[in-house]
């Protein structure tokens, strides 16, 4: 039986990581799909449900509408059919507001009542411990819970329990599992009011990573901005805040967590990526990143975690994850990135740039620069490439991962090594950049040399081999293949060599144009693959939607180089797309045209909070002049 991961679009989170809550709209979860109460990697409740019992029975609830808050809370609000006549007029709010050790709901019901009269409020919880990537793969979860007094987990590093003030607390073992009714008897006042909650609190001695202690990062003034510009940078900090973790105790080693509800961890590209977006909000998080990522890099050659001394890795996790399909299974500390290295040294650059402190990162920057030298170029052409040795790593390690997302204009898959365009971008830059910091920083000027000389003649293989012409004229290729054979379709890729210094001015400008054409501009952002390829399909996840960090890399890469206009378009079609997702941009949204849909088709499993997609709202600001 093929394996689905759920779809999400329609549901709703509350988040403060580690914490994560999907629910239904009116805030009930069933167990369906992904919804839950969430902690770290794992779902520690797959239902909660609530009833009003009034003094004629139970009482109808209709859910009227759902709100988040700028502090990872959502207010569900409900309808309820109190007194005698035709107006309904009760109503139950529930807040549910999660933080790093749990969540507390709020639950208060009134109504506009002329006499006092007694209600009953049930809560009902059924706990669970299933691992977030057997949710992600749809495989079944159910399992035998057992909740005792002193609560629940999923070993003996993890515990969770409820905590009900005021309410009758009974536990029963119903089927599979447990079942925790909360029942409050209540006095609902004349033309008033009554409120009472539960808390679910949760702990995980074995978990690698904690939520953020530090104070959250506070949201930018903004020049001339419209109210929906100031509302997507508003909901952005927001998100960014609520992705926030550190390693255990230590705030200053912090980070934005990748996205929710599935990449709930440091992953070195994406975190790199939302930290540099991200830079003109807050450098301490750029710093944390840095120190984060440095602590943990490859110390030694080891093919099952594609670890190599002086390499940046691309996940961390408390356990092994299998994933299911394809025969993937990554290691709880994973390496398999090819991206993340160079990314690092760039970040590291512009904060060095920005006139913070970065010398004691001076050594793991000659790691990375070692790394870049020694291992990123397997098999001698002169490019960065990756390939999965272990047999169950990611056969894809850009950041367009998925298994099919190199695909040549025919609609081919291409067979690996791949040697990834905007890699080779990254690389060139991060030697240049590498350069300048050993200067700085070492004084050494010889190898400073060194790596700019490294750089042009990356420069100069790269013109030589990924140049391709079809109809429209000359590009950059998406990628080279084993074979060294450019893989021929035009993709958002290439607007990731804008401002890396590897296109002269003349090759940026073709770029540009490519970029802006119809075929990989939808009017929202740039699609990942050109309409024209035989594969292209709107909602395939790398082969024809829109990512959101995507267009913001490109457009950040635009102001780097000069093409503020174009630059100032996508901006403007990422803002008119986020007033069609409420101000919260998804990772990613169906490639149609602007001129064919609004609001932008969603992509069903896109995760929402993304770190990326949510610090792309300060590149928008950047853009349109308001920052």
């Amino acid at each position: 039986m093929a394996l689905h991961q759920p779809f999400l679009h329609d549901l709703t989170v509350a988040l403060a990581a580690p914490v994560q809550v999907w629910s239904a709209a009116g805030g009930d979860v069933d167990g369906s799909g992904v919804q839950g109460f969430y902690y770290g990697d794992h779902r520690v409740l797959q239902g909660v449900s609530l009833r009003l019992d009034g003094p004629d029975g139970p009482v109808d609830l209709v859910a009227g509408s759902s709100s988040s808050g700028l502090d990872g809370a959502v207010t569900f609000h409900a309808i309820a059919r109190l007194g005698e006549g035709v107006d309904p007029c009760g109503s139950v709010t529930r807040r549910r507001a999660p933080h790093t050790g749990g969540v507390r709901e709020t639950i208060t019901v009134a109504g506009s009542l002329p006499e006092a009269i007694e209600v009953e409020l049930v809560v009902e919880v059924t706990p669970d411990v299933a691992p977030l990537n057997l949710i992600r793969a749809g495989v079944d979860t159910t399992g035998r819970v057992e909740a005792g007094p002193d609560g629940w987990g999923w070993d003996e590093c993890s515990r969770v329990r409820i905590d009900a003030p005021g309410a009758q607390v009974r536990t029963t073992q119903a089927g599979e599992g447990a079942l925790i009714e909360l029942r409050w008897r209540l006095t609902l006042p004349r033309y008033g009011s009554v409120s009472c909650g539960w808390e679910l609190l949760a702990a995980d001695a074995g978990s690698p990573f904690e939520g953020c202690t530090a104070e959250p990062v506070a949201a930018p003034a903004l020049r001339g901005a419209s109210a929906s510009l100031e509302r997507l940078v508003r909901r952005s900090v927001a998100d960014l805040n609520a992705l926030r973790m550190q390693e255990p105790g230590d705030a200053d080693r912090r980070f934005y967590a990748a996205g929710a509800p599935w990449f709930f961890t440091l992953f070195g590209r994406d975190s790199l990526i939302a930290a540099r977006l991200a830079l003109p909000l807050d450098a301490s998080m750029a710093l944390g990143t840095l120190h984060t990522l440095a602590a943990r890099q490859g110390r030694v050659v080891d093919v099952d975690r594609a670890e190599q001394p002086g390499k940046i890795l691309h996940e961390v996790r408390a356990d092994t994850i299998d994933l299911q399909r394809g025969g993937i299974v990554l290691p709880p500390e994973y390496y398999g990135t090819i991206d993340a290295t160079p990314l690092w040294i760039l970040l590291l650059a512009e904060v060095d740039a920005a006139g913070h402190d970065v010398g004691d990162l001076i050594g793991a920057l000659q790691a990375a620069l070692g790394w870049l030298r020694d291992f990123s170029d397997a098999d001698g052409d002169g490019f960065a490439e990756y390939f999965d040795a272990s047999g169950h790593g990611l056969a894809n390690q850009g950041w367009k991962d998925s298994g099919d997302s190199i695909r040549f204009s025919d609609g081919r898959i291409a067979q690996g090594p791949i040697a990834l365009a905007e890699v080779q971008g990254y690389c060139h830059a991060a030697a240049l950049a590498g350069a300048g910091l050993l200067e700085r920083h070492t004084g050494d000027a010889a190898q400073a040399a060194w790596w700019r000389e490294w750089a042009g003649r990356l420069a100069d293989r790269f013109r030589a081999s990924f140049w391709v012409t079809d109809e429209h004229g000359r590009y950059p290729a998406l990628a080279l293949d084993a074979d060294k054979a450019p893989v021929d379709t035009p993709a958002s890729n290439m607007g990731h060599l804008l401002g890396t210094g590897l296109l002269d001015a003349a090759e940026e400008a073709i770029v540009v144009d490519r970029l802006m054409s119809p075929e990989l501009f939808s009017g929202y952002g740039i699609r990942t693959v050109s309409t024209s390829n035989a594969a292209y399909w709107p909602t395939r996840y790398h082969v024809g939607s829109v990512w959101t960090h995507d267009t913001a890399m490109i457009l950040d890469g635009m102001l780097r180089s000069g093409f503020d206009g174009p630059a100032a378009r996508l901006a403007q079609g990422l803002l008119r797309a986020a007033e069609g997702f409420e101000y919260r941009l998804p990772e990613l949204f169906g490639g149609q045209g602007a001129d064919e849909v609004f609001p932008p088709v969603p992509y069903p499993a896109s995760c929402r909070p993304q770190a990326w997609a949510a610090a792309s709202g300060v590149s928008v600001a950047r853009a349109l002049g308001a920052l």
